[in-house]
């Protein structure tokens, strides 16, 4: 059995777009899960906003795109099997960890497909390891600690700001910041997300030779920011459950805390071109402020399930792609297309 590069092109485009679709529902507790769990607003008004910021988001083009193009793996080793096979282990490592409501990383799972399938493909080689070094492995470590870091200074400083009678009359302000703090967290997160679908589209499309250069068509910019803003209304609620309850108790207050640290974090990695994890973000930021109340109200437990899921998503993904390529390969002929 044989495809023509027309047919995996499509077939590109439509797993680029549903990895992009499950990225919106998976990542969606990310944005809303604080602002639902504080009770700010309610699930559907929370994802309605979370939607639409997160397509106004993806449309602004960043370095990340760029850094999943051709930061990660040779770009003239690419080739549609491997992008296709890179997005199927993506997604069904998404669907996987949605299924047991473990806030995992869409964006890891991506990066993690890419580099299983370039390697089974055409060997370690392909790899650009220094890319892969500095611009995923360690912002991956060092993004939560600053998520946390911050998230627990900021808290710290605003628990001081409270014991002055001039706020403390004022702490119900924090409910109208923290739709202003949870929208730009959805503005960021549409902002380094989205990017990655559009990189690995664009690299599919450059791959098969529909395009000259990797430069991201308009078409797909659009295409991947409907989509996203698409898969945030469907809701994760099975991560929101685990992201705004199980962890640690929200008030106004903490959430502001948490999702303005996770923000910053996240704008800034986006601008530097590195594909960072929102989810490892918000987590990180939330457990920082439920450090800040107090070790025993932080539920490690938690944390450590969490912990363990994102350890396991780089190689995990990177085996599915993997075993999604030797299935390609007995089953399609050639695999060089």
């Amino acid at each position: 059995m044989s495809l023509a590069p027309i047919d995996l092109v499509v077939l590109i485009v439509i797993l680029g777009l549903l990895f992009d679709y499950t990225n919106g529902f998976h990542d969606a507790a990310n944005v809303v899960s604080t602002v639902i769990a504080t009770r700010v607003l309610a699930p559907l008004s929370a994802i309605v906003l979370a939607s639409f910021l997160n397509m106004l988001g993806a449309t602004q083009i960043s370095g990340v795109a760029k850094t999943i193009t051709t930061g990660l793996v040779d770009l003239h080793s690419a080739t549609q099997i491997t992008v296709l096979c890179a997005l199927a282990g993506a997604i069904i490592w998404n669907f996987l960890t949605w299924y047991f409501g473990i806030p995992s990383s869409s964006s890891y799972a991506l990066v993690g497909g890419l580099i299983g399938a370039s390697w089974v493909h055409e060997g370690v080689g392909v790899i650009i390891w220094s890319g892969l070094l500095y611009k995923v492995v360690i912002p991956m470590v060092l993004s939560p600690i600053a998520g946390f870091l911050l998230g627990f200074l900021v808290l710290k400083g605003l628990n001081k700001l409270m014991k002055f009678p001039f706020f403390k009359r004022r702490e119900g302000m924090f409910a109208h910041l923290q739709i202003a703090s949870a929208s730009l967290v959805a503005l960021s997160h549409g902002l380094n997300d989205a990017q990655k679908s559009m990189g690995i589209i664009t690299l599919g499309l450059y791959a098969g030779g529909l395009i000259a250069h990797p430069h991201i068509p308009l078409w797909v910019i659009a295409a991947c920011a409907i989509v996203m803003g698409l898969g945030t209304a469907s809701g994760g609620f099975r991560i929101i459950r685990t992201v705004g309850y199980e962890i640690t108790k929200l008030h106004p207050l903490q959430g502001f805390a948490a999702e303005t640290s996770a923000s910053c974090v996240i704008l800034t990695a986006s601008f530097l071109g590195m594909p960072i994890s929102s989810t490892h973000m918000i987590v990180g930021s939330v457990t920082g402020v439920g450090m800040a109340k107090g070790p025993s109200r932080v539920r490690w437990s938690t944390g450590k399930k969490m912990t363990l899921a994102w350890v396991l998503t780089l190689p995990g993904s990177a085996l599915l792609a993997a075993l999604a390529y030797q299935a390609i390969k007995f089953f399609i002929q050639p695999i060089s297309v």
